[in-house]
């Protein structure tokens, strides 16, 4: 599967279990809100700082973003 699919489905539950909005998570991960919409519609490639606000933000490890369920 194509990586940032992956990162999209993986990003999306994890905010949704956590009941954050697109724009809570983008404060707590100091980026755009409109960024995390295009990262979860897979529409650009997260860089690995990124990624790990955005783990750190969700309380989850960076790994759990990558991985395919």
């Amino acid at each position: 599967m194509d990586i940032r699919k992956v990162v999209a489905r993986n990003l999306r539950r994890a905010r949704r279990s956590v009941g954050f909005s697109q724009e809570v998570l983008a404060e707590r991960a100091k980026v755009d809100r409109s960024y995390v919409s295009r990262i979860e519609t897979a529409k650009v490639s997260v860089g690995i700082d990124t990624l790990a606000n955005l783990a750190r933000a969700l309380g989850v490890r960076p790994i759990d973003l990558l991985e395919e369920p």
